[in-house]
């Protein structure tokens, strides 16, 4: 019997480098490209004789290249920054942090309470509404070469701040929703786990150059790529071990790099896999998509989708000011860290896991593409939407702005 796991995988690249040219072509971000294109295929397509759409046989393997493709994105935008930039944002990160999820979490609440959904679905809704996409505010800060802006380094801290906060909900929300006993002090066990753990990595960073600037002292690519996998590989495991999204381990890893003479290597040589699997992730995400069930939540995801826009937004501006950045750079903030994605996926599974109201599955699925198509594009755009709201913003009020942006 011929295993047609090779020909469905050759199959997906063959579709993925079809998006990722049209979206050249369109001059439009991949990543709406990637997640529509894995939407038209998956388990709802067609098959024709030996080309098979539904990617049955190679689906584990897919999502796996997906997992490590949100690796490569994190780790590599820890590459770009520096312990002692986060360090002195340690306030700012915060504070700001601690802005976007109370804003989120408060408007998920009032929304599920206004549509008069039940106390268990309610609280998966809100959850959704607080959690950013690590993997697609990584893509686009690259992407759109956002790295060095003065803004990136506290979204940098929200994501982070999103991951310690999904750390509390996921293990109080469990033994509400699931039914399993969740006491308070086990609650605070993982909590300071977690901070502990993300601590640690700082304090490397910190202490530890001198020791890793020479273990990765090798001259051969070969054993330099081998050692930088291997760690990678580890520690984003390893961090799940301990409550800890795999995804932010990967963070931290790249965090710790950033701070030795060797960065610059270990960026070019990963920037090739940053970008072959994070197509991967992003199609992955596309295939759990069965657009033919999402008629019956449209009206509820636009809704929930316009709250999340307007929410991201003020609290971006209002982090970004109580941080010193400029209107402009605040802006940028609410803009980028409106894209929602793997971490909603996590919290919309536990309230599907726990047999909650069918409407949440349509719900979070239409809900994330939305968002994930539309918040690259409010990134990109960045500059003409603020632009555009100085031109609208009464005239006392816009000289007050413009000043005040010039000054940052």
């Amino acid at each position: 019997m011929i295993d047609p796991l090779v020909l469905e995988v050759g199959t997906a690249l063959v579709l993925v480098s079809l998006a990722a040219v049209l979206a050249g072509r369109f001059k439009f971000s991949v990543i709406p490209f990637f997640i529509l294109i894995g939407m038209i295929v998956g388990p709802h397509a067609p098959s024709f004789g030996t080309i098979n759409f539904q990617f049955i046989a190679s689906s584990e393997i897919i999502h796996f290249f997906g997992r490590v493709g949100v690796l490569f994105l994190l780790f590599y935008l820890g590459i770009e920054f520096s312990v002692s930039k986060i360090i002195r944002s340690g306030r700012n990160i915060a504070v700001g942090g601690s802005i976007h999820v109370l804003m989120n979490f408060g408007s998920g609440l009032l929304f599920g309470y206004l549509l008069g959904f039940p106390l268990a679905e309610i609280l998966i809704i809100a959850g959704m509404f607080t959690v950013t996409s690590s993997a697609i505010i990584a893509k686009v800060l690259v992407d759109y070469r956002r790295t060095a802006n003065p803004e990136t380094e506290l979204i940098l801290g929200i994501v982070m701040f999103d991951d310690l906060f999904l750390a509390v909900y996921l293990s109080l929300i469990s033994g509400l929703v699931l039914g399993e006993s969740t006491s308070l002090m086990g609650t605070l066990g993982s909590v300071a786990i977690a901070f502990g753990y993300m601590l640690l990595f700082f304090i490397i960073a910190r202490k530890g150059t001198s020791l890793l600037n020479r273990l990765l002292n090798v001259r051969s690519d070969e054993i330099f790529i081998l050692i930088i996998f291997g760690s990678l590989f580890f520690v984003a495991g390893f961090s799940e071990t301990i409550h800890v999204a795999e995804a932010v381990g990967a963070l931290l890893l790249g965090l710790v790099y950033s701070e030795t003479e060797h960065r610059e290597r270990i960026e070019r040589l990963i920037v090739p896999f940053r970008d072959f699997f994070g197509a991967f992730f992003f199609f992955s995400f596309g295939l759990g998509i069965d657009p033919f069930s999402l008629g019956e939540a449209i009206w509820l995801a636009l809704g929930a989708v316009l709250i999340t826009i307007i929410i991201n937004i003020t609290a971006g501006l209002i982090a970004g000011r109580n941080a010193g950045l400029s209107y402009k750079a605040s802006s940028n903030i609410g803009l980028t860290i409106v894209s929602r994605g793997e971490l909603t996926i996590v919290v919309a599974n536990l309230g599907i896991a726990a047999g909650l109201l069918p409407i949440i599955k349509p719900f979070s699925a239409l809900y994330v593409l939305i968002l994930a198509s539309i918040g690259p594009i409010l990134t990109k755009e960045s500059k003409n939407i603020y632009n555009l709201a100085v031109k609208i913003l009464p005239t006392k009020k816009k000289k007050v702005v413009e000043q005040k942006s010039q000054e940052g």
